[in-house]
């Protein structure tokens, strides 16, 4: 073959050109910064409904809240379950984790900390409602990605300077 013949495309170079076209699309919607931010608020949306319906007042859990700590939520241990300890005080705890890990998140300050609160508070709840272990898993993953990929642009961390996400 001379220099200035091409070599004919074959069939794999096709699909491999068609395949990196239409990624292009989804690349250019999947912006990192996008995905981070929605990642924060993906995971703090549930936390925090859950944490607000816990209140009844300033600093003032409600009844339910007290309750569901008291008689409700068990420890799922070897030889369990177990009633949470001081349960009013670990109900108080986790209401206001509920609320401040959440908003921490959705702002994007303190935010790899704040997930992995999310993901201590994540198994504290398996704990306790282990039949809910696909939904868990999730809110683990998303904290996970979250710690490890950082708050994106759009959060006050970025602004104060954590801007490296972990790449290995």
């Amino acid at each position: 073959m001379s220099e200035h013949q091409l070599e004919p495309v074959t069939l794999p170079m096709r699909r491999a050109g068609m395949f990196a076209r239409a990624v292009r699309p989804v690349q250019w919607l999947a912006q990192p910064w996008l995905v981070q931010l929605l990642l924060r608020l993906a995971i703090a949306v549930p936390f925090l409904k859950s944490g607000l319906l816990k209140w009844q007042g300033f600093l003032q859990l409600n009844e339910t809240a007290v309750y569901l700590f008291t008689d409700e939520f068990r420890l799922y241990l070897p030889g369990g379950p177990y009633p949470f300890p001081a349960p009013a005080s670990i109900a108080f705890l986790a209401a206001c984790g509920e609320v401040l890990l959440p908003a921490l998140l959705i702002l994007g300050l303190g935010t790899r900390l704040a997930a992995l609160g999310i993901v201590l508070m994540t198994i504290v709840i398996q704990l306790t409602v282990p039949e809910g272990w696909p939904v868990h898993l999730t809110w683990v993953a998303i904290a996970l990605a979250i710690a490890a990929w950082g708050p994106g642009r759009v959060a006050i961390d970025y602004w104060l300077g954590d801007r490296n996400p972990r790449s290995r």
